[in-house]
């Protein structure tokens, strides 16, 4: 009986493992983004922050630097829940507007944003777009020109092109900052190309404001990003990726603080399987939609990191303790003509994305320790898994206080 089911979820998981890799092939080109239109929408930037004293200082700099006309677009902090500096500070800036919320039951950045957003509707001015940014940040200066464009041409969600600002500082940073290439390169780009889906990062979003203001933004929880990608699917309004328009994110130095961090993604991530998977899938095969379908796939990357460290486990107990049978892997009835490709381009995935997106070349010794990071996915999902109805809000501490110019010199 074991045995069957072990060969069921080998055979499932391993489609869905065949699935991701077939499409990251349709990311080994890129077209490069033109900018077609002239200036002509309007922008709210909303800055997300709780005690961020100590960077949000340098996204405020940035973003009055825009290649965009001024008075086309305005800034909000959002001092969420702030017992530091960062109110004075934003205020300290011309054209910033510091928006005070104080609410210790309703914690996080999903509540915030819905905060800000009933806030900014009540406002005598108005905009055509709203773009959400963490305190962090740093963007380059072309990134409203983008969102104009995408906008005028149709589109009403956009995600911008992730990048780490940090990715030196330590293995950890630079773990996550290898994910991300990997993830905007193999993942976001292939979907993009063959007029997928792409999925909301928390961070670089833009939303057209007709489109909130008939939605409501709704989505509170601890992946707010995901949340509110889902609902967009299932109304067939599908975010775009926008590779050009860079975000650089700042990363946990420790492993403790990502280990943090990414149980509380990985919470979130659970209960928006548990609330949206099954009527996605159903929608998506009901109206024969490959996008929902491969988004129904997407939201389900909870399970396969849960149900692959289970796997895992259940062969190495097999094969370290007395039984009488073996359980049969059906990865080793593969021929060696499928079974050893499909290995070695498992394998290169990583350095491949590095290559296509001409990291720097010191940063190939960190995929040494990356298996690490990756390993640690498994017990952070388990845990995650068994206390996934826990919505406390955990703030990550960010102090790299550098600007857009330090970080464009180290890429160029």
């Amino acid at each position: 009986m074991i045995n069957n089911i072990m060969i069921v979820l080998q055979v499932f998981f391993g489609l869905v493992g065949l699935y991701q890799l077939f499409l990251s092939f349709f990311g080994w080109y890129r077209k490069k983004e033109e900018i077609t239109h002239a200036p002509k929408k309007t922008f709210a930037l909303l800055v997300a922050a709780h005690n961020e004293e100590q960077v949000v200082g340098a996204l405020l700099e940035n973003l009055q630097q825009m290649k965009y006309p001024r008075e086309m677009y305005d800034i909000f902090v959002i001092c969420d829940n702030c017992t530091d500096g960062t109110e004075a500070i934003s205020n300290s800036y011309d054209g910033v507007t510091a928006c005070v919320r104080t609410d210790l039951e309703k914690r996080g950045k999903g509540f915030a944003i819905e905060w800000m957003l009933n806030k900014l509707w009540e406002m005598p001015k108005s905009y055509d777009a709203v773009v959400v940014f963490d305190a962090d940040n740093l963007v380059n200066t072309n990134f409203l020109q983008y969102m104009n464009n995408d906008l005028c041409n149709g589109r009403q969600v956009i995600q911008g092109y992730l990048d780490t600002k940090n990715p030196s500082d330590s293995w950890i940073s630079a773990s996550n900052a290898i994910n991300y290439w990997f993830c905007n390169r193999l993942w976001q780009l292939p979907r993009y190309n063959l007029g997928l889906a792409n999925f909301l990062g928390g961070t670089g979003m833009c939303f057209d404001s007709n489109l909130l203001k008939e939605m409501g933004w709704g989505a509170t929880s601890l992946v707010e990003d995901l949340e509110f990608t889902v609902r967009c699917i299932q109304r067939n309004i599908y975010p775009k990726f926008n590779f050009d328009a860079k975000v650089y994110d700042e990363k946990p130095l420790t492993f403790k603080a990502s280990a943090r961090q990414r149980l509380r993604w990985m919470q979130g991530h659970f209960e928006v399987t548990r609330k949206h998977l099954i009527p996605l899938l159903f929608q998506g095969i009901k109206e024969r939609s490959m996008t929902k379908i491969d988004a129904a796939l997407y939201v389900f990357n909870s399970y396969n990191f849960l149900f692959g460290f289970f796997i895992t486990i259940v062969f190495y107990l097999n094969y370290l303790l007395p039984v009488n049978s073996q359980l049969i892997s059906v990865y080793g009835y593969l021929p060696i003509w499928l079974s050893v490709p499909f290995m070695i381009y498992g394998l290169l995935q990583l350095p491949l994305a590095m290559y296509l997106e001409k990291v720097s070349s010191k940063m190939y010794f960190r995929i040494i320790t990356y298996p690490i990071f990756l390993l640690s996915w498994w017990p952070i999902t388990v845990h995650a898994f068994f206390t996934q109805n826990n919505k406390q809000w955990s703030h990550t501490q960010h102090t790299r206080g550098v600007r857009l110019e330090e970080v464009q010199s180290k890429q160029g």
